[in-house]
C-alpha cells in the first residue's frame, strides 16, 4: 500500500472520529432546532467557512471554462442533493423508529456501496466483500439493543441509507474530476439551501432558539462539515468508494465513545465487540491481498 492511499486512508480515519464525536453536538443542538433549521444552520456555516477557499481555486482564469463551472455546478447540484437526503431521510425515520434500528439500517450502506458501484463497473477487491458483512455485523451489535424489529420509520431509513451509498459513490466519481474546494463548497450550499426550503415548509425558525444551540451548530458546521466533508473529498481522490465507506463506518465506534466519555453512556460487552468486528472489516479490507488501487470507471 503506497504512501498516497495510506494519507487518504488516515484522513478518512479522522473523518469518521469527527463524524462520531459530533453526535454528542447534535442532540445537544436538537433540544432547542428542528432538524431542518439545525442542517440549514450547520452547512450554512459551512459554506461560509469554505467560500474563501473555494474562491481561491476560481482564480486561476486559465483551468475555469465554460464546461467546468457547468459540469462543477451539475456535480455539486447532485452531491448537494444526495447530502441533504441521506442526512434528512434519517432523521424523518428517527421520528417513528428507535435510534437501533436507524444506527443499524444506515450501516447498510457498507454493503450497498460495492454492490451499486459493481453495477457501475466499479471492481471491488475480496477484502471489501470479506470486511464490509463484518463491518455491518458490528453496526448491528452495536446499534441494536435487543432484538430488531421493523417499525413505520424504518423505510426512511432505509432511503436515507441508499442515499448515503449514492453520496460515497458520486464523490468518489467526481472528487478526481473537480478541484476538491469547489465540490466541498458547491455540496455544501446546495443542502443549505435545501434545509433551507425544507425548514420553511415544516418548521418555525427562531433566532432566539438557534442562538441557544449557538456552540453545537458552531462545531458542527465548521468542524463537521466545513472541515470533515472536505477531507473526505480530498481523500476519496485515492481511496476506492468501497474502501472509504469501510473506513467512515468506524464514525458508529468514535460515536460511541464520545458518548462514554462526554455523556456517560454505557459501552456493552456487545458493544465493544461491535467495535471489535467494524475495526477487523477495515483491516482486511485495507490489507487482504494489497494490489493498489483500482481505477473506477465513469457511471
Amino acid at each position: 500500500m503506497n504512501s498516497t492511499i495510506l494519507r487518504a486512508n488516515a484522513l478518512l480515519l479522522l473523518v469518521a472520529f469527527i463524524w462520531g464525536s459530533t453526535f454528542v453536538a447534535q442532540r445537544m443542538g436538537m433540544d432547542h432546532v428542528g432538524p431542518f433549521t439545525f442542517n440549514f444552520v450547520r452547512f450554512l456555516l459551512g459554506a461560509l467557512f469554505l467560500a474563501p477557499f473555494a474562491w481561491k481555486a476560481l482564480r486561476n482564469p486559465a483551468e475555469i471554462s465554460e464546461g467546468t463551472i457547468k459540469f462543477s455546478l451539475m456535480g455539486s447540484l447532485l452531491a448537494g442533493t444526495m447530502l441533504f437526503a441521506g442526512i434528512n431521510l434519517q432523521q424523518i425515520g428517527l421520528v417513528s423508529t428507535t435510534a437501533g434500528n436507524a444506527g443499524f439500517i444506515t450501516g447498510l450502506y457498507v454493503i450497498l456501496v460495492p454492490i451499486i458501484g459493481s453495477a457501475f463497473g466499479m471492481r471491488t477487491r475480496t477484502g471489501v466483500w470479506i470486511g464490509a458483512p463484518l463491518g455491518l455485523a458490528g453496526t448491528y451489535l452495536m446499534s441494536v439493543s435487543d432484538t430488531l424489529s421493523f417499525a413505520a420509520g424504518d423505510g426512511w431509513v432505509l432511503a436515507g441509507a441508499f442515499a448515503w451509498a449514492g453520496h460515497v459513490l458520486v464523490i468518489g466519481w467526481l472528487s478526481p474530476r473537480m478541484k476538491s474546494y469547489l465540490l466541498a463548497f458547491g455540496q455544501t450550499a446546495v443542502c443549505a439551501l435545501l434545509s433551507f426550503a425544507a425548514a420553511l415548509t415544516l418548521e418555525t425558525m427562531r433566532i432566539d432558539d438557534i442562538l441557544a444551540a449557538a456552540y453545537p451548530l458552531l462545531f458542527s458546521g465548521v468542524v463537521t462539515t466545513g472541515i470533515a466533508f472536505t477531507l473526505q473529498v480530498i481523500a476519496q481522490k485515492h481511496s476506492p468508494p468501497a474502501h472509504a465507506a469501510l473506513i467512515m463506518q468506524l464514525e458508529t465506534v468514535f460515536a460511541a465513545l464520545a458518548g462514554w466519555i462526554l455523556l456517560g453512556e454505557i459501552m456493552t460487552s456487545k458493544g465493544i465487540l461491535g467495535a471489535g468486528l467494524i475495526l477487523s472489516g477495515m483491516l482486511i479490507a485495507q490489507f487482504w491481498g494489497l494490489a493498489g488501487r483500482v481505477p473506477v470507471e465513469s457511471p
